[in-house]
């Protein structure tokens, strides 16, 4: 299936755009600005240290004096070690939760600086998302609040306790509604102060209200088998996975846990058992999960029930009333092949969709049902805790305030000014409730408009527990004594609601003690001491019922069928699907800059969104990119660029949600356009829908896009092979050889890596590697890696040290793309497959960027390591320039105090949250990937002190350690037990690049797709 495969980063690779070729000419794209760094008023003025910091918009002292204190409070128990005090130089671990998932939490001199996977968790295994490993930078941010506020002013809690408390006696003496509006929690300790401050003010209620709905398949398990729960999906038990538009790889649900199941029967443990699961995925934008499908099928929103309807009726072997033809062949094709795959899987199958739609999700019921799936890859008795927000609820809920029956209303993680799709009948309600408050930790759209806001300790100072999944309990504990004048929203309610305990942590203990403890076979205070030190409990899984589905179909497909016709787009209009961006997610942290900075695995676009559309109907409508547009559905325009998407369906464009904030902080205020009013409330549930009209502006935006900014000139560096054939010769696309060519050592001495004691090496499965970024997040947090801002980042200077190319293909004859031929061009660039490639520094045994330093500041190490000493780097970039794999990185500037990019450099990092293992880098000098040396020398050193030799696995490096999909395997080849040394023998290994003889030190695995022969 390769020879004829042709690999591109992008259209203008594949073009050849004049503009791509000049800019590729060079190691950079444009010359040293030698005028403007002299000149500069940001590098002449001086920026003492303290200044510095404040203008970043961080502060030390509250933050230092919090961790000079005793932390934490209420002695939190630390993961490995019980220090009698904290020793300078020596990390500390805390148990934590963040999501759901159990997390470590590294601390040095009593400041949080690095959120690690639990490697106990029972749901990621010990990976986490790049929300999470972002997660320790908000602490850090002074934009948060400082103290409580009070109509408009400073106060003290003792004031908002009195305004409070006599608010609320007077709204419950009038038996007026009160109203407590949050995300969904599922913290059974916060749950039962909620439900404690309800018994307290009888009129009380609580909705659960969620940015990103999944009401419609509550309900649809509601309607189908009585149970108004989200199910606990398992695709490690499922052997073909059917998806219409679910990115359970990116955002859907419980990504993290999801990609962990993923690739399990997909990885190369799996392969070498000779398993593989297919995945077949049906969706309108290109999205994380579609990407990494063996088999993807562009569709338009308005196709899917048509698409849904039609795989039921084959599986059923029935026609339900008014079932119509799909008028897309691919897609109808694709159906029949999944309908015969699905029924030869019964019991190990599984079909999900992304829609929000009741209708659909039942008739998805039906089809699982058909499958036999329910007590197999879908969970109903031991089901999710997530997303129970009800839309009907919230609806409800603004017109009880505007009609005035609600005297009070609390907010609770929730901002529904900004992401309800009517945040004028917000406001316009608002304005009609006496007792306005919010709990946010920010001044944000929702809490601006209150007249009291409690601020919230953030989940780094904050006791707590949490139950994602039923059964499944963890633990919050701080690691840090509270950095500014807040208090934990449950305290709050507890003082509120005169309860006997006052102190949340006393609350959460008595909550444990009482029976959680018992469930996890714990007991007293030996038995909290160890919960605090693993992090867990599990309770044993419910025997799994039976659930038969017997519901009538005939009103359902009607429904679905009449909602996909008034969806359909006509004449010049385009149907909108509202999605999220793995990094940015609902908005909620749109202030943080680590997250801003990662590029989209799809789109590779850093600080915007965009509208996406496929390049067939940008060449049909004389769009460029970057060609901004008016786009307007429900009464609500936007102007956004236009981004070239190969593989959007035809006729649609898709809008990331999550950005166009306007309270957030300084770094995510006017990023990007808010998409959230494209939102309607339809049939009972939000749809994430739209039909929009578009128009031109004349206005055209470059994109800060990172994925063409380095280029291999056309050499092959993706190989890839089908599961037919990997099964007939396992070596199939790998070179044939697993070990390096020799080449004549005329420039490098041999370093007889084989006879030293480490030789530190890696292993990379583009099988596993789903491209989702949190390696690059987690990097950046364990490296101190500087932000650069958009402005940069369309320079080129962008400072990640791995960055994972994404590659599209399909199959061509190496002929150019003549006149006649460009529409055929265009129609293949809609059915492009994906794939993805995690590069950073290669540590060459013949590194070429050794030959050209003239100062030594690179230099090989007797370990197999490329070190960079950076107070010899004198910045000549020969380095750079002499590197095939375009993997360093240059200081253009010192980003860390150039007040040219305080802008960016506001909410970024500063040294409250640096690793003190790591160097700062400064201008002029060019750093890289060093393979987290500061880790290594501590695995090293801990073995050395316990008079043992390091065994495999007490190193792991930051990108490995975060992977969810434990794509990453590092450590010592000279080893053979170890397991990159067994990874790297696997017949699937090859290097990239290896012509050149530069002898990299990370292998790669082929990337095998299940796919039949028509697919191919």
């Amino acid at each position: 299936m390769d020879s004829n495969k042709k690999y591109w980063k992008g259209l203008e690779e594949l073009n050849n755009d004049p503009e791509f070729v000049e800019k590729n000419k060079h190691e950079f794209a444009e010359p040293i600005p030698i005028e403007e760094i002299l000149s500069g008023g940001g590098l002449m003025a001086k920026t003492p240290r303290r200044d510095f910091l404040k203008a970043l918009g961080f502060g030390v002292g509250a933050v230092t004096l919090a961790a000079c204190q005793k932390v934490p409070v209420h002695k939190s128990i630390p993961y490995l070690i019980k220090p009698e005090e904290i020793t300078p130089g020596i990390a500390n671990y805390y148990t934590s939760t963040y999501d759901g998932h159990a997390i470590l939490v590294k601390t040095r001199e009593g400041r949080p600086i690095k959120v690690e996977g639990n490697p106990n968790d029972l749901l990621s295994k010990g990976g986490l998302s790049a929300q999470a490993q972002a997660s320790v930078l908000d602490l850090y941010d002074v934009n948060r609040l400082k103290n409580p506020i009070l109509n408009g002013g400073d106060a003290s809690w003792n004031e908002i306790d009195a305004f409070v408390k006599k608010e609320l006696d007077a709204i419950k003496g009038g038996g007026k509604l009160i109203r407590i509006v949050s995300s969904t929690i599922h913290s059974p300790s916060a749950l039962a102060v909620i439900a404690d401050f309800i018994a307290q003010y009888p009129t009380a209620k609580h909705i659960d209200y969620d940015a990103i709905s999944y009401t419609g398949i509550i309900q649809a398990n509601q309607n189908s088998f009585g149970k108004a729960v989200l199910p606990h999906y398992r695709f490690d038990k499922a052997d073909i996975i059917v998806s219409f538009g679910a990115d359970f790889l990116g955002t859907w649900i419980s990504p993290v846990e999801f990609t962990n199941q993923y690739v399990q029967n997909r990885n190369n443990k799996s392969l070498q058992s000779k398993k593989m699961s297919r995945h077949i995925q049906f969706e309108s934008g290109m999205s994380l999960a579609g990407s990494n499908a063996d088999v993807r099928i562009p569709i338009k929103p308005s196709e899917e029930g048509v698409a849904l309807v039609t795989l039921y009726n084959q599986i059923a072997g029935t026609t339900l009333p008014g079932s119509k033809k799909l008028n897309n062949v691919t897609a109808d094709k694709a159906l029949t092949i999944a309908a015969k795959e699905l029924l030869a899987a019964k019991g190990k199958a599984l079909v999900i969709s992304g829609s929000n739609d009741v209708a659909i999700q039942v008739l998805v019921n039906a089809i699982n049902s058909l499958l036999g799936s329910y007590g197999s890859t879908i969970d109903l008795d031991n089901h999710s805790n997530q997303f129970a927000g009800n839309d009907h609820d919230f609806v409800e809920l603004i017109s009880e305030m505007d009609k005035g029956e609600v005297d009070a209303v609390l907010f609770l993680n929730a901002n529904p000014v900004y992401d309800y799709h009517s945040s004028s009948a917000v406001k316009d309600a608002l304005k009609k409730v006496r007792l306005r408050l919010s709990f946010s930790d920010h001044n944000d759209e929702t809490a601006s408009l209150c007249n009291v806001i409690a601020p919230n300790h953030y989940y780094l100072e904050s006791w707590g527990d949490d139950q994602v999944l039923e059964g499944y309990y963890t633990v919050v504990q701080p690691t840090i004594n509270p950095v500014y004048d807040t208090r934990q929203a449950e305290q709050s309610l507890l003082v509120w609601s005169d309860n006997a305990v006052k102190e949340y942590y006393t609350y959460v203990r008595n909550n444990w003690d009482k029976s959680l403890l018992a469930k996890g076979g714990l007991s007293g205070q030996k038995g909290w001491e160890t919960l605090l030190q693993t992090g867990f409990v599990k309770v044993a899984d419910k025997a799994a019922g039976t659930y038969t589905f017997s519901r009538d179909l005939n009103g359902v497909a009607q429904t679905i069928l009449n909602q996909s016709s008034q969806m359909e787009a006509s004449g010049d209009k385009l149907e909108v699907q509202l999605y999220q961006t793995v990094a940015i997610r609902d908005g909620k942290r749109a202030n943080n800059p680590w997250l801003q900075e990662m590029p989209d695995p799809v789109s590779k676009v850093t600080w915007d969104n965009f509208a996406a559309m496929s390049p067939t109907d940008m060449k049909k409508l004389g769009h460029v990119q970057g060609d901004v547009i008016t786009i307007e559905a429900n009464g609500y325009s936007i102007a956004l660029p236009i981004l070239s998407q190969p593989g959007q369906a035809q006729g649609t464009t898709s809008i990331a949600l999550g950005y166009g904030r306007t309270q957030s902080g300084p770094v995510g205020d006017g990023v990007g356009k808010n998409a959230f009013p494209f939102h309607s409330f339809r049939n009972g549930t939000f749809q994430t829908t739209a039909v929009a009209t578009f128009s031109k502006t004349g206005d055209n935006i470059i994109l800060a896009q990172t994925q063409t900014h380095h280029s291999f000139e056309g050499r092959n560096v993706i190989r890839e092979t089908t599961f037919k054939e990997y099964l007939k010769d396992p070596s199939s696309n790998s070179g044939g050889s697993i070990k390096h060519k020799k080449y004549d050592d005329l420039f490098w001495q041999d370093y007889e890596l084989e006879k030293k004691p480490y030789n530190w090496v890696m292993a990379i499965d583009l099988n596993a590697c789903t491209g989702c970024g949190a390696c690059v997040v987690a990097c950046s947090a364990e490296n101190n890696i500087p932000v650069v801002g958009r402005d940069e980042v369309r320079r080129r200077r962008e400072m990640h040290w791995i960055r994972i190319d994404r590659y599209y293909s399909f199959n061509d004859e190496g002929k150019e793309v003549t006149e006649e031929q460009e529409i055929s061009t265009l129609k293949d660039l809609e059915h492009v497959s994906v794939v993805y490639q995690p590069m950073l520094c290669q540590h060459c045994d013949h590194a070429p960027c050794e030959t050209v330093c003239p100062v030594l500041a690179t230099v090989h190490s007797s370990e197999g390591l490329n070190h960079m000493a950076y107070n010899r780097c004198i910045g000549t970039r020969y380095c750079a320039n002499n590197c095939p794999y375009k993997v360093r990185r240059f200081n253009w500037f010192n980003y860390w105090n150039d007040s040219r990019f305080d802008n960016y450099l506001i909410n970024e990092h500063t040294h409250l949250v640096l690793n003190p293992d790591v160097t700062t880098r400064f201008r002029g000098v060019m750093e890289k990937c060093s393979m987290c040396i500061q880790r290594i020398q501590a695995g090293k050193l801990k073995a050395k002190m316990e008079k043992r030799p390091v065994k495999d696995g007490d190193i792991k490096v930051a990108c490995q350690q975060t992977c969810p999909a434990n794509a990453i395997v590092f450590g010592n080849k000279n080893d053979p037990n170890s397991e990159v040394s067994k990874a790297l023998n696997s017949e699937r290994t090859y290097y990239v690049l290896e012509e050149l003889g530069v002898q990299p030190g990370i292998g790669y695995q082929v990337k095998v797709r299940n796919i039949s022969e028509f697919e191919a």
